[in-house]
């Protein structure tokens, strides 16, 4: 980090600038500008915020300072040597912040990488041998020169870990001059992706959203492409060509997946099309390496960035292309801190920095459906597979007609045809969107239910891991023995299924198969995912039980059966959105099977076999499943039709939260084009001991419901103590 030395114009007289700091303030602050120092919009510099420095941006040049402040400003501290944030990012953060009513300071977080390890790279320090052997020899000294035995410069924590030593011993070598320590070179920046590496061929329609796609990526202007493709099209590979043509005009390109679990695979592909891997940005990467990442999309050096929601506000230095993939997906609602979706917010700054952006999508959300059909997006279709595999032949099991036997949750129907695919050395994937053990505890003697102690939720049996847990605030408790109500012994019964009791199910069933839980709770890192999926997709498992996560992305070549044990689950908890995220996830689950070779096959275990989304999954009529969720809602005036937010009230107490949201909504403004719903307690009416209460503001689509809301709680009760309200525009979850 360094000083400028320029001398500013008007150095003569004290400028100052209003510079935005990353916390949880809409506000800038005013400090003053040092002689000597030059400062424009969007400069990073540090400056003094109550008893600490902070990282914040020059968000203007304040040319109208009140004087009475002009004693009490402080001076910016320095300006740091990193590009300055662009005009773009900075319209961004100000646009995000006014829409989702989030503090400024929050959504500007996100773009400086939480605000750590700004500036260059804090040199390494490595050591080479250069010295005669030490006086007294021991066998760790011994094995640190072995290994520095080549003479090459090697970092130290690398020397330690591979003679099996601790850095003191390297330490001692140094202080023996049989070792000098030595400044390391940085590593070399990665070789750029090359566009013409290696072309793959294309079918007839691959071919002309290919040329779509390019035509896009070349003209360069805002435009957004839905690329809408059934599971195992090819979808990647064609916007891949996209991607080329933007490398050739040398920009950025942005990648955005809804989970890094996804990203595994997909490396490898993005390798083998363009020779070299992309950036990575999510939170699984080190702090190193996540400062070198930042450095490099800011200095212009990365020009293709794979990441999650928070690498679309990084500050890109030339973003020419966003491609948002499984631009349905409910994980790119972001609901903590700045509430947005990124898929949203992508949109935006593709509109704002005037670049094209491709969504794309086996099972389109409602909204991006609708954007195509009105032609406010260009729909580029891939409507049949690559190599000409067929889409899942799909059939319900009626568990009315076809239940299991007691105390199972597999129908004899699906246990059969599991047994089959076994048989042939295929696999079969068993899917249930429920994680643990059993969803439920209780005691057969006197029917207490385990309840979560401040949630209103129940405990989660999770056996691999012997303890009830919450999914929602994380509490968790050894399984007893005993009933904490009625004292009696061994009592305990698991009620309902989750993926660890099916598979204790299908090892009994299928004595021989090899099984595999995927469930996110038993995942401990990112690398230990990858090394999962590389063993299904290599064929090392025969029945693979897993959440959602086995949804997305993935590509495992021998996977032909897919059987769904509760298809019904999600439908009946009162959500909106509850018809069109079980489409889309029993779509994306079915579509792993049949991608690579022979005839995929799903089965839908339902207990409603005649409801719209069974019968369009069954009858694979896509058409028929959006026509009817589209007229459903306009009729009932749900987005895309209308707008929503959920304001969450919260506090310690129940008198004390439902008292703020009723006096608040005692004063909402009168607006015959909004309605003010509730409040009403929140389906999980207490999270972590805290009460809540809902309201739901639902409005005709062409109102500036942010500007409603902006001006409704500005006249509104102020919350004090414990109480917390939370504003949530857009929201994807009613709970």
């Amino acid at each position: 980090m360094d000083h400028t030395t320029r001398t500013s114009p008007s150095a003569t007289s004290t400028r100052v600038v209003d510079v935005l700091v990353p916390v949880a303030l809409n506000q800038t602050y005013s400090y003053r500008v040092p002689r000597g120092m030059e400062l424009e919009a969007g400069d990073v510099v540090a400056v003094p915020l109550g008893p600490r420095e902070v990282i914040g941006v020059v968000w203007a040049p304040n040319e109208n300072p009140d004087p009475r402040l002009h004693n009490r400003l402080k001076d910016v501290g320095e300006k740091l040597d990193v590009p300055p944030l662009k005009a773009e990012l900075r319209a961004l953060v100000d646009w995000v912040a006014n829409y989702t009513l989030s503090a400024r300071g929050m959504v500007l977080r996100m773009t400086l990488r939480m605000g750590e390890n700004l500036g260059p790279e804090r040199a390494r320090m490595g050591v080479r041998l250069v010295g005669e052997p030490p006086r007294r020899m021991t066998p760790a000294r011994r094995r640190v020169i072995e290994v520095l035995s080549d003479g090459l410069l090697h970092g130290k924590s690398e020397v330690a870990r591979e003679a099996g030593v601790s850095t003191g011993v390297i330490d001692g070598l140094v202080d023996e001059g049989t070792l000098t320590v030595e400044v390391m070179p940085p590593p070399p920046p990665p070789p750029p992706p090359d566009p013409d590496c290696a072309q793959p061929e294309f079918t007839r329609d691959q071919r002309s959203a290919v040329d779509m796609l390019r035509t896009l990526a070349a003209n360069g202007s805002f435009h957004v492409a839905l690329l809408d493709g059934v599971t195992g099209s090819g979808k990647t590979e064609v916007y891949f060509e996209a991607i080329a043509e933007t490398i050739r005009r040398g920009k950025q390109t942005l990648i955005l997946m809804p989970e890094i679990a996804l990203t595994g695979q997909f490396l490898d592909r993005f390798s083998r099309r363009f020779g070299v891997r992309p950036i990575e940005w999510h939170s699984e990467l080190t702090p190193r390496t996540r400062a070198r990442n930042w450095a490099a999309i800011s200095e212009g050096k990365a020009p293709v960035i794979v990441g999650a929601r928070s690498a679309l506000f990084m500050p890109y230095a030339d973003l020419g292309l966003i491609v948002v993939d499984e631009e349905h997906d409910q994980a790119y609602k972001q609901d903590d801190g700045a509430h947005f979706h990124a898929r949203d917010m992508a949109v935006v700054r593709a509109h704002i920095a005037k670049i094209p952006i491709i969504l794309a999508s086996a099972t389109p959300s409602v909204e991006s459906e609708v954007n195509a059909r009105k032609g406010r997006y260009q729909r580029v279709a891939l409507p049949s597979r690559f190599g000409g595999q067929h889409m899942p032949h799909i059939e319900a099991i009626d568990l009315r007609r076809e239940p299991p036997p007691r105390g199972r949750f597999i129908s004899p129907r699906l246990a059969e045809q599991i047994q089959l695919a076994v048989e042939r050395r295929e696999q079969a994937l068993l899917f249930l969107n429920r994680r643990g053990y059993a969803p439920l505890t209780l005691c057969r003697a006197c029917g207490h239910r385990f309840a979560c102690t401040i949630c209103d939720a129940w405990l989660v049996d999770h056996r691999f891991r012997q303890r009830l847990v919450c999914h929602h605030c994380g509490f968790s408790m050894p399984r007893p023995h005993v009933c904490p109500n009625c004292a009696a012994e061994e009592s305990l019964v698991a009620v309902g299924p989750g993926v660890e009791r099916l598979q204790e199910e299908a090892a009994s069933l299928f004595p021989d198969a090899r099984t595999m839980v995927l469930s996110s709770d038993l995942i401990t890192s990112i690398e230990t995912m990858r090394t999962e999926l590389n063993e299904i997709a290599e064929g090392r498992v025969d029945i693979i039980i897993g959440t959602q996560l086995v949804a997305k992305g993935h590509n495992f070549p021998r996977l032909n059966l897919v059987g769904v044990v509760d298809a019904d689950l999600g439908l009946s908890n009162g959500d909106p959105r509850a018809a069109e995220r079980t489409f889309q996830l029993l779509n994306q689950v079915i579509g792993r099977a049949g991608r690579d070779q022979g005839r995929g096959v799903g089965y839908l275990q339902t207990h409603q076999p005649e409801h719209p989304v069974m019968k369009a999954l069954v009858a694979s009529d896509r058409e028929a499943f959006y026509a009817s969720e589209i007229e459903q809602r306009e009729r009932a005036g749900y987005p895309p039709f209308g707008r929503l937010a959920s304001l969450i009230v919260s506090a310690g107490d129940r008198p004390t939260a439902e008292g703020f949201a009723r006096k608040l909504v005692s004063i909402a403004p009168l607006d015959e084009r909004i309605q003010v719903l509730g409040p009403a307690e929140a389906p999980l009416a207490v999270i972590k001991g805290r009460y809540r209460f809902r309201l739901l503001v639902k409005s005709l689509r062409n109102v500036d419901l942010s500007e409603y809301l902006r001006e409704w709680l500005a006249a509104g009760p102020k919350t004090k103590g414990n109480l917390k309200l939370e504003v949530d525009v857009d929201p994807q979850s009613f709970l």
